[in-house]
């Protein structure tokens, strides 16, 4: 050790009957006494300190901080415990970190901005699966040699590590529903299973997530049957069960369809065609939607509403909804089928340009459901919750919709090939960011949205099947990918201003593009680099053909409104995807009340 030389050392803080804190804090050591165990050889620069550190004068608060939580097992007892570790950090001036490392910080980032990515890249590292570490001593011993090498502008780190609950046996269910446990020597992580193979056990509630994903298309036994590889005789079985609950009703020719609410009393009227609308009446907002749910949540939004549906045994079936929101007129519609397959290729496309062919006055396209948050694990301005609403902002090139075709390995990483658009009027972007400035502006005030959401849930309330009400925060869980099947639980991050509250029950407004891509959303670690890449905070089931259709009907306002469900892409938490869908159509009214009234009609 060289005198004056700036050394990692690891200091005991307090330690009780459940807890254990450290301070690991970079300090220039002239001389070490007695008390310091001086590492040498490849452990070289880094000193552990016997004595409990003893505080002189005030500490400043932790810039960030991050917990996250572990199972551990006694290998004398065989008991287990559940521990959570927080890691709080301290970083240096910029201007001061040596050689200019700035690990990772763009040139244009804030101090706050590169302290965040700084935080969430440590903690990526920390857990990676190829050294994962399985005890405390290695544990420690990580965070000491990351800090030594690979982070020079973190000046100090505390770690706390404490016991939560003593379980008698391993949980043999796992968090929520799709995870389970798995042992890594002493640390239980949780691993989903994306896939069960190709086999999709039959259910009531499966067969009625078919129908409601075909509407308005009818759909036949022997159709679900043979995609599914279930027995026809069970499939009727199924539908008589939700006939009798009034959720389907069979149609001719041996089809059946999603049955429309018993408490919904808008008028629905079966059409053989489209009737002709007055000029005063024609919509000039279109809202395109991919779910049922999505659906039911942008129609409870609309007044003096009429349903039109045309259905057909060849091609496709349509589904209109004519009504109004403030002083606009506007339809609604469904995709029968999204994704990239030949078939919802064609059929998204199809249905898109009919509608605008239909509607000929539309000059504003919505794009309102379901979407995945891109979590930031270390900033809350940044981090995306369940039930949030992403809406779709121009990035760094201008994009607000990037669908990722392909990636492709390279040395130094990924390389992304993607399809980007963009509108050539923002109008709509603008006024979404005038909404998010304002309510960012007076936190304890009632956003317009909020209000647009209560009324949405009261005129939905009797709907038990889709249930719109809010899930409870606690099924809210944030976990980090660590393998390519193992997971880790990480707390939510907390502001580190204390007057910066969520108001309770409220959606927060988040603008950045949408992202899409079946490859990039499969893989955790591909998603992430994608997301960072495009600046998305959200992903969505594919809708580029549905953009594309708007743009080649020269269309030159649009704009996608996705309302968190999940950390995928918006269609893995079914509990979720209702209310999301409802914050996302609330946001789409606050949007559409905010532009001036038309004047082509």
């Amino acid at each position: 050790m060289t005198d004056g030389d700036e050394q990692v050392m690891m200091t005991p803080k307090c330690k009780t009957a459940t807890s254990t804190t450290l301070i690991i804090e970079r300090r220039k050591v002239n001389k070490a006494n007695d008390k310091m165990h001086v590492a040498g050889g490849e452990h070289t620069g880094i000193i552990i300190n016997k004595e409990t550190a003893t505080e002189n004068g005030e500490t400043s608060p932790p810039q960030l901080s991050l917990e996250f939580r572990v199972f551990l097992v006694n290998k004398e007892t065989g008991k287990h415990t559940q521990e959570s570790r927080t890691l709080m950090f301290w970083f240096r001036d910029s201007t001061l970190i040596p050689n200019g490392t700035t690990n990772g910080g763009a040139k244009d980032e804030t101090d706050a901005d590169m302290q965040a990515t700084t935080a969430q890249d440590f903690f990526r590292e920390l857990v990676s699966p190829q050294e994962f570490p399985r005890d405390y001593v290695g544990f420690i011993k990580k965070i000491m040699k990351l800090m030594q090498h690979n982070y020079k502008n973190i000046v100090k780190l505390e770690v706390e590590l404490k016991q939560l609950r003593e379980p008698v046996e391993v949980p043999s269910r796992p968090p929520r529903p799709g995870f389970r446990y798995i042992e890594l020597d002493q640390f239980f992580v949780s691993a989903e299973e994306t896939s069960l193979g190709n086999i999709v056990i039959l259910t009531v509630e499966k067969v009625l997530e078919i129908i409601e994903s075909s509407y308005p298309n009818p759909v036949t036994i022997k159709d679900i049957a043979a995609e599914n590889g279930w027995d026809e005789e069970e499939v009727a079985q199924c539908l008589s069960a939700l006939q009798s609950r009034n959720l389907v009703k069979a149609m001719e020719h041996g089809a059946f369809t999603r049955q429309q609410s018993q408490h919904d009393t808008h008028r629905v009227t079966v059409v053989k065609q489209m009737p002709a609308v007055a000029g005063s009446k024609q919509p000039t907002i279109a809202i395109i939607t991919a779910q049922y749910a999505e659906k039911l949540a942008v129609d409870a939004m609309m007044e003096d509403k009429e349903t039109f549906v045309r259905y057909t045994t060849v091609g496709e079936s349509n589904v209109y909804t004519l009504g109004t929101i403030g002083a606009h007129r506007i339809v609604s519609t469904k995709l029968p089928a999204v994704g990239h397959t030949r078939e919802a290729t064609t059929a998204a496309g199809n249905t898109t340009t009919r509608l605008l062919g239909t509607f000929q006055k539309v000059e504003h396209v919505f794009l309102v459901g379901v979407g995945g948050g891109v979590p930031h694990y270390t900033d809350y301005n940044k981090h995306v919750r369940l039930g949030d609403v992403v809406v779709s902002y121009p990035g760094k090139d201008k994009s607000v919709y990037i669908y990722c075709e392909n990636a492709i390995c390279k040395d130094k990483g990924f390389e992304f090939e993607t399809k980007s658009y963009k509108p050539s009027n923002l109008i709509l972007q603008e006024i979404a960011q005038q909404l998010k400035a304002a309510a960012d502006s007076d936190p304890t005030a009632t956003p317009p949205w909020m209000n647009y959401l209560r009324d949405g849930l009261n005129t939905l309330s009797a709907q038990t099947e889709p249930d719109f009400r809010p899930p409870s925060s606690e099924t809210d869980k944030l976990y980090m990918s660590i393998g390519e099947r193992d997971l880790i639980e990480v707390a939510h991050p907390t502001p580190q201003d204390s007057s910066v509250k969520r108001l309770e029950g409220c959606p927060r407004i988040h603008l950045s593009p949408v992202a899409s891509g079946r490859q990039v959303v499969r893989d955790d670690r591909l998603r992430q680099q994608f997301a960072s890449k495009a600046g998305a905070l959200a992903f969505d089931c594919e809708v580029d053909p549905v953009i594309e259709s708007i743009l080649g009907n020269c269309k030159e306002s649009f704009v996608c409104v996705r309302g968190i469900a999940d950390y995928k892409d918006g269609t893995r938490r079914k509990e979720w995807q209702p209310y999301a869908a409802l914050a996302a159509a609330s946001v789409m009214k606050a949007v559409v009340c905010g532009m001036e009234p038309p004047t082509n009609v």
